[in-house]
């Protein structure tokens, strides 16, 4: 089978001139860059000296296994013949903190609202949730469980 390779670079830019002289002499701001692609502004979180407006690798981990899944079952539905107009995932992880400051996260939860366009869809729409969490790349390469909590509507039909 094929083997794909990804590359990003990561450029601290939190240098306040002091460089890491302490712990608190530097910011922790970066920039994630991949070739071709809109620049990434990130920090640390916000509990860990972070700036809160940039993207933190936690907000980025939870988001990376909320499109994966998205992208899968939107691939799932087409071969599958339901017809999704809408998708959103209000995605949340929870991050254990260990006593020395290491952590890992315990669980994500995708809770992915899905508009299919025919009440007959629904009930396959839903379960191919399941199936598209088996086939997610990144799910695959986690050692917690990603579990999902979706929706499905049925796309109001506009009389003309």
């Amino acid at each position: 089978m094929p083997h794909h390779y990804y590359t990003t670079k990561t450029i601290w830019t939190g240098n306040r001139g002091h460089g890491t002289s302490e712990y608190k002499a530097y910011d922790r701001s970066h920039i994630i860059q991949m070739n071709d692609k809109t620049d990434i502004q990130g920090s640390s979180d916000a509990a860990f000296r972070g700036d809160k407006t940039k993207h933190t690798p936690e907000d980025l981990f939870v988001s990376t296994l909320s499109t994966c899944h998205m992208l899968w079952y939107l691939h799932l539905c087409a071969v599958n013949g339901v017809v999704v107009t809408a998708y959103t995932d209000e995605a949340t992880g929870i991050l254990k903190e260990e006593a020395n400051g290491s952590g890992h996260f315990t669980e994500v939860t995708l809770n992915p609202v899905v508009t299919v366009t025919e009440k007959s869809m629904v009930e396959k729409a839903t379960a191919l949730h399941e199936d598209a969490h088996k086939m997610c790349f990144i799910a695959n390469s986690v050692k917690f469980p990603v579990l999902h909590k979706p929706t499905s509507l049925v796309a109001e039909k506009h009389v003309a």
